[in-house]
């Protein structure tokens, strides 16, 4: 390597652990053996390569081999966020909430009923209404993908399969309703 390459290397680098950027690295669960019941396929699946991916948990297919069981639901949904002066809509929100808790194999909450709300803004014509329906699917994948990283973090907190008393994980809700997202 060139002296110039060198130094343009550790110059990246430096910015890099500057700016906070830093690998999300292996995640060690409290569990080591976890079953997912509920939520979408895709989102099943994806969550199953992040823990399996990430950790030495492995997730396996019945309840009775479990050290840990995540229940989740989604719901979707979509809201008029501005009208033209005609009355037509021109953007609509897509709202995803993912709601979830964590329970251990005897019976003990780990993580209480939570939740991830995400929203994101589309523009929308009726002259491209099948371009919009592919790009409401788009953007639902996307928001489910993000919950999903957000939903590893937050199973990463648990510490133990036996929480002392106030040193569980607490539950998570949004506390507001979420403000319109900017394009």
């Amino acid at each position: 390597m060139t002296r110039r390459s060198l130094l343009t290397l550790a110059c990246s680098v430096l910015m890099l652990s500057a700016c906070g950027f830093q690998l999300r690295g292996q995640q060690d669960y409290a569990f080591k053996r976890l079953y997912i019941s509920g939520g979408s396929a895709a989102g099943g699946a994806r969550l199953t390569r992040l823990v399996q991916g990430g950790s030495d948990t492995v997730v396996v297919n019945s309840v009775a081999n479990a050290d840990a069981t995540l229940q989740i639901s989604e719901a979707r949904g979509s809201s008029t966020l501005t009208l033209n002066s005609l009355g037509v809509v021109e953007e609509y929100q897509m709202n995803l909430t993912m709601t979830y808790s964590l329970t251990g194999k005897d019976g003990t909450v780990l993580i209480p009923p939570s939740v991830i709300a995400l929203n994101r803004a589309m523009t929308y014509s009726d002259q491209y209404s099948q371009a919009k329906s592919a790009e409401a699917d788009i953007l639902f994948a996307d928001m489910e993908s993000d919950a999903i990283d957000q939903l590893t973090r937050r199973l990463s907190l648990v510490r133990s399969l036996h929480p002392a008393p106030g040193q569980g994980v607490p539950a998570v809700a949004p506390r507001a309703p979420l403000p319109p997202p900017p394009l």
